[in-house]
């Protein structure tokens, strides 16, 4: 079962260096056919499979789909246990079976399984919940398993970018860390070091509460005009500035997703009236 798992996740592993579209840490989009945007997952079983159903990507070459912190919460074992890495594995496999229309974004619970440091949801402390469950799993074979999530994790691009100017990352620096920032992170190789705070990619993904002012700052940066992110909590399942900003969250039964158009120049405006309820998904 150990060597199973493992081995899809190299696999997968493969599949997220060599997609056609990367570009060291970004995944540079087409300008044909379109996008669909999930927000967190964090286990949601049902939002996830409905997301896929969505994105029907057998029947459309042309689709691609974003999907972004899948681990930490949903399903637990008998003892509480996190067993988010089931939904995890399906996820690789879609990337497997779709290698250059399924996209993965680095998220905070991501980095924070990597470097085992301490994430909490729901008064839970999700690494040792998830560690925990793996070990009853998979017994000696733990560690080798252990491993392998996290050389997967690490493996995920930073961001994706359009040809149409939206930019879809977990999270964006918070303002009082935007200067110390390096914007050459999407250029070159990650480092297990980036993903430590107070480094690049940890404040990319675990930044909070970006200004309007700071949001026109990433986006002279970046050279987009609008930003879709994910990490901060919806209780609606989305959000917005109305000036540049949705924020998009499914990981409950009010999650949303979003799809645009790659050709499209979009408005927040219209941006907004992309927006789908993942509920409404049969």
């Amino acid at each position: 079962m150990a060597e199973k798992f493992i081995k899809l996740l190299e696999a997968g592993i493969l599949a997220n260096e060599q997609d056609k579209f990367r570009k060291a840490n970004l995944v540079l989009l087409p300008s044909t056919g379109d996008l669909v945007i999930s927000g967190d997952i964090h286990g949601h079983r049902r939002n996830f499979e409905r997301v896929v159903t969505y994105a029907n990507l057998e029947k459309n070459p042309d689709r691609h789909i974003v999907l972004q912190e899948i681990i930490h919460g949903g399903a637990e074992d008998k003892e509480g246990g996190c067993l988010s890495f089931e939904l995890l594995a399906e996820a690789v496999q879609l990337k497997i079976d779709f290698p250059n229309q399924v996209h993965f974004i680095l998220a905070n619970h991501d980095t924070a399984f990597i470097s085992n440091s301490d994430v909490l949801k729901g008064g839970k402390e999700m690494n040792a919940s998830m560690r925990a469950a793996l070990k009853r799993r998979f017994g000696i074979q733990m560690k080798a398993v252990e491993s392998a999530i996290e050389r997967f994790l690490f493996s995920q691009p930073l961001a994706i970018k359009t040809p149409n100017g939206i930019w879809i990352s977990h999270s964006l620096p918070a303002d009082r860390n935007a200067d110390k920032f390096d914007f050459g992170i999407f250029d070159r190789r990650l480092k297990v070091s980036d993903i430590v705070r107070p480094n690049s990619a940890y404040l990319l993904t675990w930044g909070r509460s970006q200004s309007e002012e700071k949001l026109k700052f990433y986006a002279d940066k970046l050279g987009v005009s609008l930003f879709v992110l994910g990490h901060q909590v919806q209780e609606t399942g989305w959000f917005s500035n109305n000036k540049n900003l949705i924020i998009l969250d499914s990981q409950h039964n009010h999650g949303h997703l979003l799809r645009v158009e790659l050709s499209t120049e979009y408005t927040i405006e219209n941006l907004l009236k992309a927006i789908v309820p993942i509920a409404s998904i049969c």
